[in-house]
Protein backbone atom coordinates (compact mmCIF):
# COMPACT_ATOMS: atom_id res chain seq x y z
CA UNK A 1 0.00 0.00 0.00
CA UNK A 2 2.79 2.55 0.73
CA UNK A 3 4.38 1.39 -2.89
CA UNK A 4 0.97 2.58 -4.27
CA UNK A 5 1.17 6.05 -2.73
CA UNK A 6 4.54 6.67 -3.85
CA UNK A 7 3.59 5.90 -7.32
CA UNK A 8 0.63 8.08 -7.20
CA UNK A 9 2.85 11.12 -5.58
CA UNK A 10 5.32 10.38 -8.32
CA UNK A 11 2.49 10.88 -10.92
CA UNK A 12 1.10 14.25 -9.83
CA UNK A 13 4.81 15.86 -9.06
CA UNK A 14 4.92 14.91 -13.22
CA UNK A 15 1.67 16.28 -14.08
CA UNK A 16 2.21 19.45 -11.98
CA UNK A 17 5.43 20.26 -14.28
CA UNK A 18 3.78 19.71 -17.81
CA UNK A 19 0.94 22.20 -17.00
CA UNK A 20 3.67 24.52 -15.69
CA UNK A 21 5.69 24.04 -18.84
CA UNK A 22 2.95 24.24 -21.23
CA UNK A 23 1.69 27.92 -19.46
CA UNK A 24 5.25 28.98 -19.77
CA UNK A 25 5.41 28.44 -23.88
CA UNK A 26 3.10 30.95 -24.64
CA UNK A 27 4.06 33.93 -22.28
CA UNK A 28 8.04 32.98 -24.65
CA UNK A 29 5.55 32.96 -27.62
CA UNK A 30 4.31 36.79 -26.77
CA UNK A 31 7.71 37.61 -25.88
CA UNK A 32 9.14 36.88 -29.21
CA UNK A 33 6.07 38.79 -31.04
CA UNK A 34 6.45 41.62 -28.76
CA UNK A 35 10.16 41.43 -29.86
CA UNK A 36 9.18 41.80 -33.48
CA UNK A 37 6.77 44.68 -33.51
CA UNK A 38 8.68 47.32 -31.63
CA UNK A 39 6.14 49.53 -32.30
CA UNK A 40 3.41 51.44 -34.60
CA UNK A 41 3.93 51.62 -38.57
CA UNK A 42 4.07 55.36 -40.23
CA UNK A 43 2.87 56.02 -43.58
CA UNK A 44 4.95 57.55 -46.13
CA UNK A 45 4.33 61.15 -47.26
CA UNK A 46 4.90 62.31 -51.00
CA UNK A 47 7.25 65.36 -51.31
CA UNK A 48 4.91 67.56 -53.03
CA UNK A 49 1.33 68.22 -52.92
CA UNK A 50 -1.18 67.76 -55.93
CA UNK A 51 -1.83 71.67 -56.97
CA UNK A 52 -6.11 72.71 -56.77
CA UNK A 53 -5.37 74.21 -60.27
CA UNK A 54 -3.16 71.91 -61.95
CA UNK A 55 -4.37 71.88 -65.95
CA UNK A 56 -6.71 75.49 -65.44
CA UNK A 57 -4.47 78.33 -65.05
CA UNK A 58 -3.98 82.31 -66.85
CA UNK A 59 -4.96 85.66 -66.06
CA UNK A 60 -6.99 88.37 -66.14
CA UNK A 61 -6.72 91.55 -67.41
CA UNK A 62 -9.08 94.89 -66.68
CA UNK A 63 -9.67 97.85 -68.56
CA UNK A 64 -11.41 101.25 -67.37
CA UNK A 65 -12.14 103.80 -70.35
CA UNK A 66 -14.59 106.55 -70.72
CA UNK A 67 -17.81 106.41 -72.86
CA UNK A 68 -17.22 108.38 -75.99
CA UNK A 69 -14.87 108.89 -79.26
CA UNK A 70 -11.56 108.93 -78.97
CA UNK A 71 -11.31 112.69 -80.68
CA UNK A 72 -13.46 113.99 -77.81
CA UNK A 73 -11.37 116.41 -75.72
CA UNK A 74 -11.38 116.45 -71.67
CA UNK A 75 -14.03 114.10 -71.73
CA UNK A 76 -13.03 113.36 -68.11
CA UNK A 77 -14.69 116.50 -67.02
CA UNK A 78 -17.87 116.56 -65.18
CA UNK A 79 -19.63 119.10 -62.67
CA UNK A 80 -20.83 118.44 -59.46
CA UNK A 81 -24.54 116.34 -59.28
CA UNK A 82 -23.52 115.26 -63.17
CA UNK A 83 -23.41 111.44 -63.96
CA UNK A 84 -20.09 110.52 -65.66
CA UNK A 85 -19.97 106.72 -67.49
CA UNK A 86 -16.89 104.81 -67.75
CA UNK A 87 -17.07 100.78 -69.41
CA UNK A 88 -15.41 98.15 -67.11
CA UNK A 89 -13.98 95.54 -69.47
CA UNK A 90 -12.17 92.04 -67.48
CA UNK A 91 -10.58 89.71 -70.16
CA UNK A 92 -10.03 86.18 -69.41
CA UNK A 93 -6.79 84.54 -70.49
CA UNK A 94 -7.00 80.94 -69.53
CA UNK A 95 -8.51 77.96 -70.85
CA UNK A 96 -11.35 77.54 -68.63
CA UNK A 97 -14.35 79.58 -68.18
CA UNK A 98 -13.94 81.72 -64.65
CA UNK A 99 -16.28 82.98 -62.03
CA UNK A 100 -14.71 86.10 -61.92
CA UNK A 101 -15.01 88.74 -58.86
CA UNK A 102 -14.84 92.65 -59.50
CA UNK A 103 -14.96 95.23 -57.12
CA UNK A 104 -14.25 98.95 -56.83
CA UNK A 105 -11.86 100.50 -54.98
CA UNK A 106 -12.89 103.91 -54.19
CA UNK A 107 -9.34 105.35 -53.21
CA UNK A 108 -10.45 109.57 -53.80
CA UNK A 109 -13.70 108.97 -54.08
CA UNK A 110 -16.78 108.54 -51.74
CA UNK A 111 -18.08 104.83 -51.78
CA UNK A 112 -21.76 106.35 -52.61
CA UNK A 113 -20.40 107.70 -56.03
CA UNK A 114 -20.25 104.84 -57.49
CA UNK A 115 -23.44 103.15 -59.25
CA UNK A 116 -21.87 99.58 -58.11
CA UNK A 117 -19.23 98.47 -55.99
CA UNK A 118 -19.08 94.66 -56.51
CA UNK A 119 -20.34 92.75 -59.58
CA UNK A 120 -20.16 89.17 -60.41
CA UNK A 121 -19.45 88.02 -64.31
CA UNK A 122 -19.07 84.27 -65.46
CA UNK A 123 -16.01 84.68 -68.41
CA UNK A 124 -15.55 81.99 -70.79
CA UNK A 125 -12.00 80.75 -71.91
CA UNK A 126 -10.55 83.08 -74.01
CA UNK A 127 -13.17 85.80 -73.64
CA UNK A 128 -14.46 89.07 -72.06
CA UNK A 129 -17.32 90.49 -70.30
CA UNK A 130 -17.91 94.52 -70.15
CA UNK A 131 -20.25 96.70 -67.44
CA UNK A 132 -20.83 100.16 -67.11
CA UNK A 133 -20.04 101.96 -64.42
CA UNK A 134 -21.39 105.34 -63.43
CA UNK A 135 -19.64 108.04 -61.19
CA UNK A 136 -21.59 110.48 -59.67
CA UNK A 137 -19.95 113.45 -57.60
CA UNK A 138 -22.08 114.67 -55.05
CA UNK A 139 -23.00 118.37 -55.15
CA UNK A 140 -20.50 119.56 -52.32
CA UNK A 141 -17.92 117.18 -54.05
CA UNK A 142 -14.61 119.75 -53.93
CA UNK A 143 -13.39 120.68 -57.55
CA UNK A 144 -10.32 118.78 -58.71
CA UNK A 145 -8.87 115.35 -59.93
CA UNK A 146 -10.11 112.01 -58.28
CA UNK A 147 -8.87 108.30 -59.01
CA UNK A 148 -10.85 105.28 -58.76
CA UNK A 149 -9.20 101.29 -59.11
CA UNK A 150 -11.76 98.09 -60.22
CA UNK A 151 -10.02 94.89 -59.41
CA UNK A 152 -10.80 91.59 -60.56
CA UNK A 153 -10.36 88.13 -59.39
CA UNK A 154 -10.78 84.80 -59.69
CA UNK A 155 -10.00 81.24 -58.70
CA UNK A 156 -7.00 79.48 -60.27
CA UNK A 157 -6.42 83.64 -62.19
CA UNK A 158 -3.91 85.69 -61.72
CA UNK A 159 -5.88 88.80 -60.74
CA UNK A 160 -5.55 92.54 -62.54
CA UNK A 161 -6.18 95.45 -61.63
CA UNK A 162 -6.81 99.32 -63.07
CA UNK A 163 -6.63 102.72 -61.95
CA UNK A 164 -8.97 105.28 -64.43
CA UNK A 165 -9.32 109.28 -63.00
CA UNK A 166 -11.85 111.88 -63.63
CA UNK A 167 -11.89 115.77 -63.05
CA UNK A 168 -14.92 117.96 -61.30
CA UNK A 169 -15.46 121.46 -62.17
CA UNK A 170 -17.38 123.50 -59.61
CA UNK A 171 -20.01 125.50 -60.24
CA UNK A 172 -19.89 129.62 -61.15
CA UNK A 173 -23.77 130.06 -60.09
CA UNK A 174 -26.35 127.90 -59.00
CA UNK A 175 -29.84 128.53 -58.25
CA UNK A 176 -32.48 126.26 -57.03
CA UNK A 177 -36.15 126.79 -56.35
CA UNK A 178 -38.79 124.61 -55.03
CA UNK A 179 -42.57 126.06 -54.22
CA UNK A 180 -45.68 123.99 -53.04
CA UNK A 181 -48.45 125.41 -52.18
CA UNK A 182 -51.85 127.42 -52.27
CA UNK A 183 -51.42 131.46 -52.34
CA UNK A 184 -49.50 134.14 -53.78
CA UNK A 185 -46.00 134.88 -55.19
CA UNK A 186 -43.94 136.89 -57.64
CA UNK A 187 -40.78 135.52 -59.00
CA UNK A 188 -37.82 137.78 -60.71
CA UNK A 189 -34.65 136.38 -62.21
CA UNK A 190 -32.10 137.80 -64.18
CA UNK A 191 -28.80 136.34 -65.27
CA UNK A 192 -26.09 137.97 -67.89
CA UNK A 193 -22.75 136.46 -68.28
CA UNK A 194 -19.98 137.26 -71.62
CA UNK A 195 -18.10 134.26 -70.28
CA UNK A 196 -20.67 131.81 -70.83
CA UNK A 197 -22.59 133.82 -73.19
CA UNK A 198 -25.75 133.77 -72.07
CA UNK A 199 -28.57 135.85 -71.25
CA UNK A 200 -31.53 134.71 -69.09
CA UNK A 201 -35.03 136.35 -67.56
CA UNK A 202 -37.75 135.38 -65.62
CA UNK A 203 -40.55 136.93 -64.62
CA UNK A 204 -43.53 134.89 -62.98
CA UNK A 205 -46.97 135.79 -61.12
CA UNK A 206 -48.28 132.96 -59.52
CA UNK A 207 -52.02 132.68 -58.10
CA UNK A 208 -53.62 129.30 -57.07
CA UNK A 209 -52.16 126.09 -55.82
CA UNK A 210 -49.23 123.82 -56.86
CA UNK A 211 -48.18 120.40 -55.49
CA UNK A 212 -44.57 121.47 -56.97
CA UNK A 213 -43.02 124.14 -58.82
CA UNK A 214 -39.39 124.14 -59.82
CA UNK A 215 -36.95 126.67 -61.25
CA UNK A 216 -32.82 125.64 -60.96
CA UNK A 217 -30.02 127.60 -62.97
CA UNK A 218 -26.53 126.24 -63.00
CA UNK A 219 -23.56 128.07 -64.82
CA UNK A 220 -19.72 127.01 -65.41
CA UNK A 221 -17.74 129.77 -67.07
CA UNK A 222 -15.24 127.71 -68.42
CA UNK A 223 -16.92 124.44 -69.27
CA UNK A 224 -14.49 121.40 -70.46
CA UNK A 225 -15.88 118.39 -71.93
CA UNK A 226 -19.58 117.68 -72.47
CA UNK A 227 -20.07 119.56 -69.24
CA UNK A 228 -22.29 122.50 -69.84
CA UNK A 229 -21.67 127.27 -69.96
CA UNK A 230 -25.49 126.69 -68.93
CA UNK A 231 -28.36 124.25 -67.56
CA UNK A 232 -31.95 125.52 -66.92
CA UNK A 233 -34.57 123.00 -65.76
CA UNK A 234 -38.19 124.07 -64.99
CA UNK A 235 -41.00 121.51 -63.78
CA UNK A 236 -44.23 121.67 -62.70
CA UNK A 237 -46.71 119.36 -60.85
CA UNK A 238 -50.35 119.69 -60.67
CA UNK A 239 -51.09 123.63 -60.90
CA UNK A 240 -54.48 124.73 -60.74
CA UNK A 241 -56.32 128.01 -59.94
CA UNK A 242 -58.28 128.26 -57.05
CA UNK A 243 -60.25 131.12 -57.37
CA UNK A 244 -62.03 133.89 -59.48
CA UNK A 245 -58.84 135.75 -61.31
CA UNK A 246 -56.11 132.98 -60.53
CA UNK A 247 -53.53 132.11 -62.96
CA UNK A 248 -50.13 131.33 -63.54
CA UNK A 249 -48.59 134.31 -65.93
CA UNK A 250 -44.44 134.98 -67.21
CA UNK A 251 -42.56 135.35 -69.73
CA UNK A 252 -39.17 133.87 -69.69
CA UNK A 253 -36.57 134.32 -72.15
CA UNK A 254 -33.03 132.69 -73.13
CA UNK A 255 -30.35 134.51 -75.25
CA UNK A 256 -27.28 133.77 -76.98
CA UNK A 257 -25.64 136.19 -79.48
CA UNK A 258 -23.94 135.44 -82.18
CA UNK A 259 -21.71 138.86 -81.98
CA UNK A 260 -20.71 137.72 -78.49
CA UNK A 261 -19.31 134.84 -79.31
CA UNK A 262 -22.31 132.90 -78.85
CA UNK A 263 -24.52 130.44 -80.91
CA UNK A 264 -27.25 133.38 -82.14
CA UNK A 265 -29.72 131.69 -80.97
CA UNK A 266 -32.89 133.13 -78.81
CA UNK A 267 -36.33 131.26 -76.82
CA UNK A 268 -38.82 133.46 -75.27
CA UNK A 269 -42.11 132.29 -73.69
CA UNK A 270 -45.15 133.47 -72.75
CA UNK A 271 -48.37 131.89 -70.76
CA UNK A 272 -51.24 132.70 -69.14
CA UNK A 273 -52.31 129.19 -67.17
CA UNK A 274 -55.47 128.49 -65.34
CA UNK A 275 -54.21 125.00 -64.97
CA UNK A 276 -51.25 122.81 -65.72
CA UNK A 277 -50.94 118.81 -65.05
CA UNK A 278 -47.56 118.67 -65.49
CA UNK A 279 -44.33 120.64 -67.40
CA UNK A 280 -40.44 119.26 -67.48
CA UNK A 281 -38.26 121.73 -69.51
CA UNK A 282 -34.68 122.12 -69.97
CA UNK A 283 -32.35 124.47 -71.81
CA UNK A 284 -28.87 123.59 -72.45
CA UNK A 285 -25.92 125.82 -73.46
CA UNK A 286 -22.50 124.70 -74.37
CA UNK A 287 -20.43 127.97 -75.56
CA UNK A 288 -17.14 126.11 -74.76
CA UNK A 289 -16.61 122.77 -74.08
CA UNK A 290 -16.51 119.06 -76.64
CA UNK A 291 -19.88 120.35 -77.56
CA UNK A 292 -19.23 124.39 -78.03
CA UNK A 293 -21.40 126.40 -79.84
CA UNK A 294 -25.13 124.22 -79.37
CA UNK A 295 -27.76 125.21 -77.42
CA UNK A 296 -30.91 122.61 -76.75
CA UNK A 297 -34.86 123.44 -75.83
CA UNK A 298 -36.92 120.84 -74.69
CA UNK A 299 -40.01 121.09 -73.09
CA UNK A 300 -43.30 118.17 -72.78
CA UNK A 301 -46.50 120.20 -71.01
CA UNK A 302 -49.85 119.67 -70.22
CA UNK A 303 -51.73 122.75 -69.91
CA UNK A 304 -55.48 125.08 -70.09
CA UNK A 305 -54.64 128.77 -71.31
CA UNK A 306 -52.74 130.50 -73.08
CA UNK A 307 -49.14 129.64 -74.26
CA UNK A 308 -46.56 131.40 -76.99
CA UNK A 309 -43.31 130.18 -78.45
CA UNK A 310 -41.13 132.23 -80.43
CA UNK A 311 -37.82 130.45 -80.97
CA UNK A 312 -35.27 131.94 -83.63
CA UNK A 313 -31.40 131.87 -84.57
CA UNK A 314 -29.70 134.63 -86.19
CA UNK A 315 -26.04 134.76 -87.56
CA UNK A 316 -25.28 137.76 -89.74
CA UNK A 317 -24.52 137.05 -92.84
CA UNK A 318 -25.20 133.31 -92.54
CA UNK A 319 -28.21 132.04 -90.91
CA UNK A 320 -31.75 132.88 -90.09
CA UNK A 321 -34.17 130.83 -88.61
CA UNK A 322 -37.60 131.56 -86.53
CA UNK A 323 -40.25 129.51 -85.18
CA UNK A 324 -43.60 131.08 -83.46
CA UNK A 325 -46.25 129.14 -82.00
CA UNK A 326 -49.67 130.28 -79.78
CA UNK A 327 -51.90 127.91 -78.41
CA UNK A 328 -55.21 129.12 -76.41
CA UNK A 329 -57.51 126.00 -74.85
CA UNK A 330 -56.26 122.76 -73.65
CA UNK A 331 -52.97 120.60 -74.97
CA UNK A 332 -50.32 118.73 -74.00
CA UNK A 333 -46.88 119.50 -75.99
CA UNK A 334 -43.82 117.88 -76.93
CA UNK A 335 -41.21 120.17 -78.10
CA UNK A 336 -37.36 119.80 -78.55
CA UNK A 337 -35.35 122.25 -80.69
CA UNK A 338 -31.71 122.27 -81.31
CA UNK A 339 -29.33 125.16 -82.25
CA UNK A 340 -25.96 124.71 -83.75
CA UNK A 341 -23.42 127.31 -85.15
CA UNK A 342 -20.29 125.93 -86.49
CA UNK A 343 -19.24 128.95 -88.54
CA UNK A 344 -16.08 130.04 -87.86
CA UNK A 345 -15.66 133.95 -87.52
CA UNK A 346 -13.27 135.41 -90.29
CA UNK A 347 -12.12 139.26 -90.12
CA UNK A 348 -13.25 141.84 -92.10
CA UNK A 349 -11.64 142.89 -95.59
CA UNK A 350 -9.05 145.80 -95.19
CA UNK A 351 -7.46 148.36 -97.58
CA UNK A 352 -8.52 145.39 -100.78
CA UNK A 353 -6.96 142.93 -99.09
CA UNK A 354 -9.52 140.57 -99.66
CA UNK A 355 -9.14 136.85 -102.15
CA UNK A 356 -10.59 137.82 -105.15
CA UNK A 357 -12.30 141.13 -104.85
CA UNK A 358 -10.06 143.98 -106.83
CA UNK A 359 -10.51 147.35 -105.08
CA UNK A 360 -9.52 150.23 -107.19
CA UNK A 361 -6.51 152.15 -106.03
CA UNK A 362 -7.54 155.87 -105.30
CA UNK A 363 -4.87 158.37 -106.37
CA UNK A 364 -4.42 160.57 -103.20
CA UNK A 365 -1.98 162.86 -104.67
CA UNK A 366 -4.58 165.17 -106.98
CA UNK A 367 -7.18 166.91 -105.00
CA UNK A 368 -10.29 167.67 -106.67
CA UNK A 369 -11.85 171.07 -106.54
CA UNK A 370 -14.63 172.10 -104.36
CA UNK A 371 -17.62 172.40 -106.90
CA UNK A 372 -18.95 175.93 -106.75
CA UNK A 373 -22.44 176.20 -105.38
CA UNK A 374 -21.96 180.40 -105.60
CA UNK A 375 -24.39 182.87 -107.56
CA UNK A 376 -22.12 185.72 -105.93
CA UNK A 377 -19.15 187.09 -106.38
CA UNK A 378 -18.16 187.26 -102.48
CA UNK A 379 -18.96 183.74 -102.26
CA UNK A 380 -16.91 182.89 -105.31
CA UNK A 381 -13.91 184.56 -104.14
CA UNK A 382 -14.40 182.72 -100.93
CA UNK A 383 -14.40 179.34 -103.23
CA UNK A 384 -11.30 180.14 -104.70
CA UNK A 385 -9.62 180.83 -102.01
CA UNK A 386 -10.68 176.95 -100.43
CA UNK A 387 -9.46 175.85 -103.25
CA UNK A 388 -5.94 177.64 -103.00
CA UNK A 389 -5.48 176.43 -99.97
CA UNK A 390 -6.20 173.10 -100.88
CA UNK A 391 -3.74 172.82 -103.37
CA UNK A 392 -0.74 174.40 -100.97
CA UNK A 393 -1.76 171.49 -98.36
Amino acid sequence: MRICLIITITMLILTACQVQATVEDPGMELGDVSATWSGPSTPSIPNYLPSPCSGDSGALSVDVSLTGPESEADKSYTTQGKELDFVVTVTNEGSTDADVEVCVKPMDCALDWFGWTRSPMNIPAGGFRSQTLTVLPDINAVAGKYRFAVEASAKCRTSASREATFRVQAYDYASETAISGSGQFLMNKDLRSMESGIKSNKDVIFSGSVDALVKNEYMVDDARGKNANFVEQDAVDNYNAVAIGDALVGTESFKSSAIFGGVGSKIRETYDLQQMEFKSQDFTLHQTGSLKKTAEFQTADNFTGYYLLDAKQSIPGQKSLKEIEEYFGSFEINRRILFRNNAESEPACQNGDCEGIATPAVDTSKKMPVASPCTSSSCYNFVNRLNNFGQKA
